[in-house]
């Protein structure tokens, strides 16, 4: 298996037995949360993509959160815990300051098998705050958003303050061919508009060194891809994979398969971590790519990946790759009068039957055999 950066300490994956987690769950009541409730709120909209709490808050991906403290765990009606939960309670999991703390730092960890796939909260302030939050929250959502909040609102799914209207009742714009929706701001095309082309038009400025890389890597994105990048699960590999795809089962990862880095960073930059998508610092990002050109052999521990050096990374599968010429070819040719009648010559032969060509189940039907249709 590949060495991490010198002078590094490697962290294996945790695998918790159930023995173990029964063991740390029986003395788990001597952590205190000391939270700031304020902060916990402002920090929930990272969970409330499959986390909802507040007045009629229902289930996501996740369970709702309501009172999560003041019920047992695993225990809001209605959804559908994992294997992996239902075998912590059984060993004994309670949720207070201490359980919810080392679960929300690492939960694949923390309960191996959990569907809740989120690298975790690493800096124990925020926790602390998450807890905190999570904690003064009643059954009835009470306790969700701040009682002089005017703007403030966390995620309540089911709960709509004004009914919207319907169709019918709507202004039709005047804008467009469909007449839909409304004009984009100038802001919000910039804030869109962040693909990166293989040639590095469009990245944004910033750097990012390997060394940076492992350390952001190691707290984001290693619970899912495994400390050397091979994979956690069911979460795809990243590195490694070379020479493999001529197997019947290749290895399709960043340095095996993937013809352009710029494919890498705009992934990253808009889809991870996963549960926590566009909280990296474009620099970040930078870091994170170069980390992954190292994991796959492509740069040394001393590399750094910037917008002036991007463009002369060059992939090794880039040459398996052709461009897309579809439209070249003859079904794709501009027809002005396309025929509608008598397009064929003759009369038309059937010389092959579809069973036959095996596309179609066996099971009756005209047994003949002919060559193909004209």
């Amino acid at each position: 298996m590949k060495s991490r950066l010198d002078g590094f300490y490697v962290r294996r994956p945790v695998r918790l037995s159930l023995t173990l987690l029964s063991v740390m769950l029986m003395g788990s009541g001597q952590v205190v949360a000391e939270g700031d409730v304020s902060s916990g709120r402002a920090l929930f909209p990272q969970c409330a993509a499959c986390h909802a709490v507040g007045e009629g808050a229902g289930h996501l991906f996740g369970p709702m959160l309501n009172g999560v403290t003041q019920r047992a765990a695993a225990s809001a009606e209605g959804y559908r815990y994992s294997d992996g939960m239902k075998k912590a309670v059984d060993a004994g999991l309670a949720w207070d300051d201490a359980t919810l703390d080392a679960y929300l730092q690492s939960p694949m960890s923390y309960v191996p098998g959990t569907k809740m796939a989120f690298a975790g909260i690493a800096d124990e302030s925020q926790r602390q705050d998450m807890i905190a939050f999570l904690k003064q929250i009643a059954v009835d959502g009470t306790g969700a958003v701040a009682a002089d909040a005017t703007a403030d609102v966390v995620a309540t799914p089911l709960a709509q303050e004004e009914p919207r209207p319907l169709a019918r009742d709507t202004v039709v714009p005047e804008h467009g061919v469909l007449h839909l929706g409304r004009q984009a701001l100038p802001e919000e095309v910039v804030a869109w508009d962040i693909d990166i082309r293989p040639d590095g038009l469009g990245l944004p400025a910033g750097s990012g060194s390997v060394e940076a890389g492992v350390d952001i890597y190691d707290t984001q994105c290693a619970v899912c891809h495994g400390v050397f990048g091979e994979g956690e699960g069911r979460w795809p590999v990243l590195a490694g994979g070379f020479d493999s795809l001529t197997d019947e089962r290749p290895e399709k990862t960043i340095g095996s398969y993937w013809p352009y880095l710029s494919t890498v960073f705009d992934y990253v930059r808009r889809a991870m971590p996963f549960g926590n998508a566009r909280s990296l610092s474009d620099d970040d990002v930078y870091s994170l790519t170069a980390y992954l050109l190292y994991l796959n052999d492509q740069v040394d521990e001393e590399f750094t990946l910037s917008a002036d050096n991007f463009s002369s990374i060059e992939m090794p599968n880039v040459d398996n790759f052709i461009d897309d010429d579809r439209m070249e070819e003859p079904q794709y040719a501009a027809i002005v009068e396309p025929c509608m009648q008598d397009c064929l010559e003759g009369e038309a032969a059937v010389t092959q039957r579809a069973r036959i060509l095996d596309v179609t189940p066996d099971g009756g039907g005209d047994e003949d055999a002919g060559g193909s249709i004209d």
